[in-house]
């Protein structure tokens, strides 16, 4: 499972390949065992673990990677349809059993981690690998620590997340004391086509609707996203240049308030906005789909390999092109409900 012993035992029989004669190379490769590891390196793939992969970020990390040509692998129960181009391993993150045992993966890209027991249960799996990425959160930071969050502070639950937090603490914790080269994504709010949860999707639902939208308090309170592509993009940039740093937070370098979310929202739909400004009433989760908590990250390291991201608009206008095909995969919550009884 260690990196280096991993190259060492791969590059015995190098010297039958003869890089030069393309054709020869790839007739050694179908004989060799080390064969399809150095045809995938000439052509710049990978062959890729992705866990999960028929909801969300899982889904679109495994379609981007799938469709750029690299060996998709996705581990999930196989209950929901799959990403084009990808092979499907299926099984219970559970209950493994010999699953895994004995595959060899260029990395693993862990989407699907949410506590330390589903880290030991595909560590102890039998998988061998030379890259590990874990999709952490933003949530592992304490709220009570100072702003920005920066990935030198210390990590612990917070509140605001409550178990979702701890476990993917105690996923972190795990993983980097067994695999110490393992590297951890922190992201804010992802946002962008397959988009599953009722965040943006809310929105462009009222929007669609011509509804007034509500929004809580004066509207200023910030919100810090990032697009799933760009989360995709910065994966193969660490696989690719294996940086020094090996904790990164990831997102746009600059917040934008709610507010201007929902009129970035509506613009993407097509629809006028008239807002308003709910100041009376004590827990907006009741009619608005995101907490009452405002974070910001440090991103420096982040933008020092990958200094651009996605236009905010851009990544909305692409959120909602998919929504609007695809809205029976969102996971709808009483939002309208509660404004319809309290608020008209």
């Amino acid at each position: 499972m260690k990196r280096r012993g991993e190259l060492l035992r791969r590059q015995i029989g190098i010297c039958i390949f003869t890089w030069k004669a393309r054709q020869g190379y790839d007739k050694i490769a179908l004989l060799h065992p080390a064969g399809d590891y150095y045809n995938r390196k000439a052509q710049n793939k990978m062959k890729l673990l992705i866990t999960g992969g028929t909801v969300f970020v899982s889904k679109f990390t495994a379609a981007y990677f799938a469709g750029r040509g690299h060996e998709v692998y996705v581990l999930n129960r196989g209950t929901r349809p799959q990403a084009e181009g990808v092979n499907l391993i299926k099984a219970d993150r559970n209950s493994l059993g010999s699953a895994l045992n004995g595959m060899y993966f260029d990395a693993v890209i862990d989407v699907c981690a949410y506590k330390e027991a589903d880290i030991n249960n595909l560590l102890n799996a039998g998988i061998k690998f030379d890259d590990y990425v874990l999709i952490s959160s933003s949530a592992v930071y304490p709220e009570t620590l100072p702003q920005p969050f920066n990935e030198r502070q210390p990590i612990g639950k917070n509140s605001i997340w409550g178990d979702y937090s701890s476990g993917k603490v105690g996923a972190e914790v795990c993983l980097t004391s067994r695999y110490p080269n393992a590297y951890v994504i922190r992201p804010p709010y992802l946002y962008g086509p397959m988009q599953n949860l009722y965040r943006e999707p809310f929105v462009f639902e009222c929007a669609d609707l011509k509804r007034k939208f509500y929004i809580p308090g004066d509207g200023e309170m910030k919100l810090l996203f990032f697009h799933v592509e760009d989360l995709c993009r910065f994966i193969y940039i660490i696989l690719r240049e294996h940086p020094d740093n090996h904790i990164f937070n990831v997102g746009n370098t600059q917040p934008v308030s709610i507010s201007t979310f929902a009129e970035l929202c509506y613009r993407a739909a097509g629809a006028p906005l008239e807002k308003v400004f709910v100041k009376d009433h004590p827990n907006q989760r009741d009619y608005f789909s995101f907490h009452n908590y405002e974070y910001l990250l440090d991103v420096s390291l982040q933008n020092e390999i990958m200094p651009e991201q996605k236009d905010l608009y851009c990544g909305l206008k692409e959120s909602y092109e998919w929504y609007k095909s695809n809205k029976e995969e969102v996971r709808k919550k009483p939002y309208i409900d509660f404004i319809d009884r309290n608020f008209q």
